[in-house]
């Protein structure tokens, strides 16, 4: 038929369209596959394409792959593999993000367009499999099991230092914050009830501090995904791969990536399980859990604002309510948790699928793959949110902290250096009973002068650590 083309594989034939750059294997999956209506990662779809090219190069340098006597065919393959890592053949990648098989979907779909696309560089059609073949040419010494796995990898190294950037970027607006509140003297609360005098910087630091070790940790992962399995062909044994290939393949990608990537030392070990997935999923988990907290308190600090704590002010950034005139709410911090929690979730699948390895494979790589790119992802992009439409525009309603202050019994906690337990809690009590202030009550009944109360809740004395004598 005019426009089609056939091709045939182990269960039969199929019509495609002639100029497609997939093939027949990638008709079956997207037959088979309707699973999450979502493209492959793009992120995935690039380093794979910088693994086909390390392989094509690796097997090229050698002279073991017989296209010295056709350097335009090499030449042909390099600049498609070239394409695909440079993002310019996303859209022939076309198989669901969930998939059966440990990823050959992909895998497969990535050396048709590669042969397809190179077979167009050389003025032939797609489909002149006997001129540029997707399996004896673009995937010859691999599997899917070494280049899959791999290639998640190299994707989620890339994840994790944009994740990184992002992370410093959040810390620092804390950092600011902290320096510019930090004379705004606040009531600090333990379970939601008053308890001690502190500073509103005091608290932006311990955020900043959060993100901080978050961001180291995020750091570490690289050296757990810096390890991987190509070379190992199917099961880590290397069948069917030279071993000088195995030896340089690696070498290659990391010439090509920029990544200090090294082939693992057991490649069996490293083909089988996904444990080193599950861990670089628990660290992102856990700066999930720190972003759902911030979240949380920033929109409990900038809670009201008449009726809340009001505290801080967030930057308003749209109209609250359809019915409700006025209202502002904090949809940054909302957007940033919703994130997080779906982080968590992830976390959840990915602990699942790694667990259901068997024998000498995982299967279920493509969920874990899924789950751990857009989950850096999430992280990434909440950090950035919450860090520029709303950490880096935060003020201080500092009236309202000097209100709550006086007006709060936690006050009298400051003054118990002078007062001592017994005429402290007094004071506390007469002030519940009577609607006075503490400060109110220890100036009228000439228990300190306004000089000494002043300086007992200063910022510098409700952020000093400990008392500065030893009691006598």
């Amino acid at each position: 038929m005019a426009g089609l083309r056939t091709e045939t594989d182990l269960l039969g034939q199929r019509a495609l369209p002639a100029d497609a750059l997939y093939g027949i294997h990638t008709a079956r999956a997207l037959e088979n596959f309707s699973l999450s209506g979502r493209a492959v990662h793009s992120g995935l779809i690039h380093a794979y394409g910088q693994v086909k090219l390390a392989a094509l190069t690796t097997i090229h340098a050698l002279g073991v792959g017989g296209w010295q006597e056709t350097p335009d065919r090499f030449a042909a393959m390099e600049r498609a593999a070239s394409e695909l890592s440079d993002g310019l053949l996303d859209a022939h990648i076309l198989v669901d993000a969930l998939q059966g098989g440990a990823g050959t979907s992909l895998n497969m779909n990535v050396n048709e367009v590669i042969a397809n696309r190179a077979l167009q560089l050389i003025g032939q059609a797609p489909g002149r499999y006997d001129l540029i073949s997707p399996l004896d040419d673009i995937n010859r010494y691999q599997s899917t099991n070494d280049t899959y796995p791999t290639a998640v990898r190299v994707a989620a190294i890339r994840g994790v230092q944009r994740l990184e950037e992002r992370l410093v970027l959040l810390q620092e607006n804390f950092q600011a914050l902290e320096k510019k509140f930090e004379g705004v003297v606040k009531v600090g609360r333990t379970q939601y009830q008053d308890a001690v005098l502190t500073t509103l910087g005091r608290e932006m630091s311990a955020y900043a501090e959060a993100i901080n070790r978050d961001r180291w940790r995020v750091y570490k992962c690289v050296e757990r995904l810096r390890v991987v399995n190509l070379g190992g062909t199917a099961i880590g044994t290397g069948l069917a791969a030279p071993r000088q290939y195995i030896f340089q393949v690696v070498d290659r990608l990391r010439e090509i990536t920029g990544l200090g990537l090294a082939r693992a030392e057991n490649l069996v070990e490293a083909t089988q399980n996904c444990d080193v997935f599950v861990e670089v999923s628990g660290i992102l988990k856990a700066s999930a859990v720190n972003l759902i907290k911030i979240s949380g308190d920033l929109r409990l600090l900038s809670s009201g604002p008449d009726a809340g704590l009001g505290e801080i002010r967030l930057p308003p950034r749209q109209a609250g309510s359809s019915i409700m005139p006025g209202k502002i709410n904090p949809v940054i911090p909302e957007a940033a948790t919703q994130a997080a929690l779906l982080v968590c979730a992830h976390d959840q699948a990915i602990t699942g699928a790694a667990s259901l390895g068997s024998l000498e494979l995982n299967a279920f790589l493509p969920l874990i793959a899924d789950s751990l790119l857009h989950s850096i992802d999430l992280l990434a992009n909440a950090c950035e949110m919450l860090a520029r439409h709303c950490v880096a525009g935060i003020e201080a309603d500092s009236e309202r902290c000097r209100q709550t202050v006086e007006g709060a019994t936690a006050l009298v906690t400051a003054l118990l250096p002078a007062l001592g337990y017994e005429t402290a809690t007094r004071v506390a009590a007469e002030a519940a009973a009577s609607g006075q202030t503490v400060r109110e009550i220890v100036l009228a009944q000439g228990l300190l002068d306004a000089a000494t109360l002043d300086s007992l809740i200063s910022p510098e004395a409700v952020c000093r650590l400990g008392s500065p004598e030893i009691p006598q």
